[in-house]
């Protein structure tokens, strides 16, 4: 096998799933959950401050940092939804509200057919498997330990923990400098062209991109110049492919 290191994208790439947060319901459950804490929110309301307080804090880390691609800790959202109402909450708490909202707005999360097997594969082979996915550690960190695959990856990179978010080579970087990966020898695997391919690309990995159902519409196939390439979401085809390289 060609490459040393692969480095994995998540959601849409090794794992489906479908959230759904504009739901009056999930804002209903919400403002009743902070209520039991002090600060009242009616629905709406809680909606609406949820939505600027999240712009704020990106702007203001774009303002600060001059990130083109700033990645916020979503607790730090819900932390502030609790002070903005005068009530004293600790990290935890807050914690546990961000976990209750991905609850609510999570439809499904599966893995894609194949997932386990290949990253077990690719163990077996002795090779470095890494995840560098755009995402929440109070989020994806839970989701990925109940799917079984957490402690298959020799290391998790989530943007959350970066402050920075793929296509952003600083987070690419971050990765390649903490671990002193040749990105000769390494190969990024993910379903999104801006964020995964282009960006891998930028800092000179090859790439491996897959269609998926949750990947962004692609007019053109030919326009995406990725070392490999899937028009749909076969993982034990991608196995096929990199078991011969």
């Amino acid at each position: 096998m060609k490459y040393d290191n692969y480095l994995f994208d998540l959601y849409g790439t090794l794992v489906d799933i479908h959230t759904e947060e504009d739901v009056p319901e999930v804002y209903e459950r919400l403002s009743a959950f902070y209520g039991y804490y002090g600060a009242v929110y009616t629905p709406t309301e809680f909606k609406q401050s949820y939505i600027d307080i999240i712009h704020r804090q990106e702007g203001i880390m774009k303002g600060d940092n001059h990130e083109m691609f700033p990645e916020i800790q979503i607790e730090d959202v819900f932390l502030e939804l609790f002070t903005a109402k005068g009530v004293k909450a600790d990290k935890a708490l807050a914690v546990h509200a961000g976990q209750f909202f991905r609850i609510l707005s999570t439809d499904y999360i599966k893995l894609y057919q194949g997932a386990r097997e290949l990253l077990t594969f690719l163990k077996e082979q002795g090779k470095n498997v890494y995840l560098l996915s755009n995402a929440q550690r109070i989020f994806t960190e839970y989701e990925m330990r109940a799917l079984g695959i957490y402690d298959i990856f020799d290391k998790v990179y989530i943007s959350s923990d970066y402050h920075c978010k793929k296509p952003d080579i600083q987070f690419y970087n971050a990765l390649l400098e903490e671990l002193g990966l040749d990105p000769a020898k390494t190969i990024m695997i993910g379903n999104d062209n801006r964020c995964d391919i282009q960006g891998a690309q930028a800092v000179g990995l090859d790439t491996f991109y897959i269609h998926s159902n949750i990947s962004p519409q692609v007019e053109d196939f030919s326009a995406i110049k990725s070392t490999y390439l899937l028009k749909e979401m076969d993982l034990r085809k991608v196995k096929e492919i990199l078991t011969v390289q």
